[in-house]
């Protein structure tokens, strides 16, 4: 028999076991430099809270007390876009969307700053006691969305949050990006984004209606117009789930 040297024989494994291994091309870019938008450094944060069922009011009148003047306030490089509670889906729920101009540098600003804000320290400290549990994610938005900006009421709003399977993104972007031209006949398109932080992979699309009906009618009107089917056939296999939320907001909210 013939002896083959054990080094020998390892590369002609690998050399083997090569041929069925598939070949990706390297990126030059990172996936959330193509899908947002390059000329602006916006990063948000959305907030999840359960609130206990007998704290939602007090909750919300805390909320109201204080986060409008962090808002308003020029020293916070920070925006509220808008503060909710949930309708349908999750119940006493309330969801905040802050935005922060500047990206990551302007949100760690933002953190150093309240820890020192005495008010800011009692908010969290008396919140606490009336919350179940809470989560965030940070997020960018789509290039191909408009950038949320406040609007009066009254509106409900729908949250459609998905969880793609991971390495569609930018074929989800592509599909949207046509997608959303569809869904500006009532101005009803609020925002777009997608996480970097906290659950990875996931979508939030935010809209805007004038009650359920409403939903409903714009809803059903989209799908007479050509190609907004072909865009739901093609996206569909790329989620893994999906969750809606209607949500109505609180007085604090700039989107009313």
């Amino acid at each position: 028999p013939v002896l083959v040297p054990d080094y020998f024989q390892r590369n002609v494994d690998s050399w083997f076991k090569s041929l069925f291994v598939r070949k990706v091309d390297p990126r030059k870019d990172a996936h959330s430099n193509l899908l947002t938008k390059n000329e602006e450094s916006n990063l948000y944060k959305i907030q999840f809270h359960n609130v206990k069922p007998e704290c939602l009011d007090a909750y919300n009148k805390l909320c109201e007390d204080v986060l409008p003047s962090i808002h308003a306030d020029k020293y916070y490089p920070c925006e509220l876009v808008g503060t909710w509670n949930t309708w349908y889906g999750e119940q006493d729920q309330a969801v905040h969307l802050w935005r922060y101009r500047g990206g990551y540098p302007a949100l760690t600003e933002v953190m150093n700053k309240l820890r020192q804000n005495k008010e800011f320290t009692a908010y969290r400290k008396e919140r606490g006691k009336m919350l179940l549990s809470r989560r965030n994610q940070l997020l960018l938005e789509f290039s191909f969305w408009n950038e949320p900006v406040p609007r009066t009421g009254p509106n409900v709003y729908e949250l459609r949050s998905y969880q793609l399977r991971p390495g569609t993104m930018i074929e989800w972007g592509n599909y949207w990006a046509r997608a959303v031209r569809y869904r500006q006949q009532n101005r009803e398109a609020v925002g777009g984004f997608f996480s970097q932080i906290g659950n990875l992979y996931m979508v939030h699309h935010l809209w805007a209606y004038k009650d359920l009906q409403s939903r409903e009618d714009t809803r059903n009107a989209v799908w007479q117009q050509e190609g907004w089917h072909e865009v739901v056939y093609y996206t569909v296999p790329l989620i893994q789930y999906m969750d809606s939320r209607i949500m109505i907001p609180t007085k604090a909210s700039p989107l009313q």
